[in-house]
């Protein structure tokens, strides 16, 4: 099979299109040509009076050896490469001698499902312990509190659950990481075993919305389950039981088991922690118990939303409504001159502002979107990278790794403030933002965010700096994309879950720096940003565990 890559068709092109367009690159008559199939589609929208559509197609063509040799030269055309995901560890077929040699993973985000999912195709029956509640509970939790029907419940919300933060998002599956191993593949195929669309296969820049994902993720647990598995919920870890190894281990502690909340404890000598970016109390017990932590840069800011059509309109021009368009993205940078750097974060097409807080008295907001993403508002993040100078009045001592979360925590409880006290989040015009004025009223752009909002000043929410930043960006921005300066644009306060603000340090076999045992992963761990690389690194340590018990069996 051959790959044909950089097929340019205009918007309204025919399958019959897609067809010439594959002869005229293999200069074959149709013939020729036994079949072919969609394999990625992008746009070119560098030109809005000529938008194109971009196709990689695999196609079966007979005297294909031939063919490859004499056109050997253009780039295009390549044998297909074989994406099969390879990794062939399995566990032995007798049982394995102890029971604390089962695996255990710490979280039931993308990042541990998918460890969790691995060891269980492989044989090796993980036990997924997760501290919040099963995906269709946490919904109703969830929008209950949006819609102020139920309390905020500090364990089952945005942040803790079964799925994860990207639960509540706009599913977005591209990442930047390199994949040889073709991880990004078996994540993709697995979603759409378990009930997302087909087209993330194909698509450059995929995404599945927040109520496929509820649907997906339940098909995980189903498949985790079905062979051998458990996934535990209402199960937090409060501590990590450790040993000393011995003398002839290269790390000072070895991991023994776990104690939950509820008081149990759980025998275990090989862990995945896959916390998520949100779990604090977690990060404390690490520091308490000396486990290794870092910390990470990571950057905090604003939600921004404009309507829809507005971002359509600049990004597609008149092509603006086509149905191979759909809502338009954009992704932003500015360089203010005084060194700091402004960019968009997360930007949900077509979506909402939701409240995102995992802590009582705390505002946070993230921004979500549903497949179809035909919502009215467009929002992003703007978020600016926080320095070591912003951290240094939250540390309890030089290089404190939790001197980050004392600093999200501060933004939130002043957001929190100005809100009302009520999980109301402060917002503000853009124009009232950019002349140094609070808003006492909103124009014509309807804020989403959920549970409310309250008109404020938004520059007694972040330093200084970062307002000067933000106030020299948004004019910039609307240099590059038409009409983002519009007057009554909303921005809403405050974004701090752009990342974890901490790392645990690991080692080339991805075990933590001075535990045994312990393999740190994903997002809240420092290795990951986002649904597709967490899932990604969730399988790379589900790989490491399982060489490791492998070796543990036949010593």
């Amino acid at each position: 099979m051959l790959r044909l890559s950089e097929l340019r068709l205009e918007l309204d092109h025919t399958e019959d299109d897609v067809v010439q367009a594959v002869l005229r690159c293999l200069r074959v008559p149709r013939e020729r040509l036994i079949s072919h199939q969609l394999v990625k589609r992008s746009i070119d929208a560098r030109h809005k009076d000529r938008i194109r559509v971009i196709y990689s197609v695999d196609v079966k063509v007979k005297g294909e050896q031939a063919l490859l040799r004499r056109r050997a030269a253009d780039r295009r055309i390549r044998s297909s490469p074989d994406q099969r995901y390879r990794f062939v560890a399995r566990a032995p077929t007798s049982p394995m001698r102890e029971a604390s040699m089962r695996p255990v993973v710490i979280g039931a985000g993308p990042c541990g499902y998918f460890a969790a999912l691995l060891l269980a195709q492989m044989g090796f029956r993980p036990l997924l312990l997760e501290r919040g509640q099963p995906v269709k509970q946490r919904s109703l939790d969830t929008f209950g509190f949006w819609r102020r029907q139920s309390a905020f419940k500090p364990e089952s919300n945005v942040q803790f659950g079964e799925g994860g933060a990207g639960t509540f998002s706009d599913g977005k599956l591209y990442s930047q990481v390199s994949d040889p191993e073709h991880y990004g593949r078996k994540v993709l195929e697995e979603l759409v075993n378990c009930g997302a669309n087909r087209d993330i296969l194909t698509l450059h820049r995929p995404h599945i919305g927040t109520f496929k994902l509820a649907t997906v993720v339940r098909g995980l647990r189903a498949k985790i389950e079905a062979l051998g598995g458990e996934v535990c919920f209402d199960s937090r870890v409060d501590q990590l039981l450790l040993e000393p190894s011995s003398s002839s281990d290269r790390k000072p502690w070895r991991i023994a088991g776990l104690e939950l909340a509820d008081g149990r404890v759980i025998d275990c000598g090989q862990v995945v922690l896959a916390p998520g970016h949100s779990a604090r109390d977690t990060f404390e017990m690490l520091d308490r118990t000396g486990v290794a932590l870092e910390r990470k840069p990571f950057a905090v800011g604003v939600r921004i939303e404009h309507p829809q059509g507005l971002i359509d309109k600049a990004r597609w021009g008149q092509s603006a409504g086509h149905p191979l368009l759909g809502s338009a993205e954009y992704k932003l940078v500015h360089h203010a001159t005084s060194g700091r750097c402004v960019y968009s974060f997360c930007m949900c097409p077509g979506g909402f502002v939701v409240g995102a807080t995992s802590e009582p008295g705390r505002v946070v907001t993230n921004g979500m979107s549903q497949h179809s993403r035909n919502e009215r508002n467009a929002n992003s993040g703007l978020v600016i990278p926080v320095t070591e100078a912003e951290l240094l009045s939250h540390e309890r001592c030089p290089g404190d790794p939790l001197a980050g979360l004392a600093f999200q925590r501060e933004l939130e409880c002043r957001a929190f403030r100005l809100g009302g006290e009520d999980y109301s989040a402060p917002v503000q015009r853009l124009e009232d933002f950019l002349a140094g004025r609070p808003s006492s009223a909103l124009g014509s752009v309807t804020p989403s965010y959920q549970p409310g909002v309250t008109p404020a000043d938004l520059a007694e929410l972040l330093p200084l700096p970062m307002v000067d930043a933000l106030r020299e960006a948004l004019p910039a921005f609307s240099r590059k994309l038409a009409g983002y300066d519009h007057p009554d644009a909303v921005l809403t306060g405050v974004e701090t879950r752009t990342s974890s603000p901490l790392r645990i340090p690991r080692d080339d076999q991805l075990e933590c720096a001075n535990v045994l045992g312990l393999t740190p992963a994903g997002e809240g761990a420092g290795y990951a940003g986002g649904i597709l690389s967490a899932a990604i690194d969730g399988i790379r340590a589900a790989e490491a565990v399982a060489l490791r018990l492998l070796a543990q069996t036949r010593s």
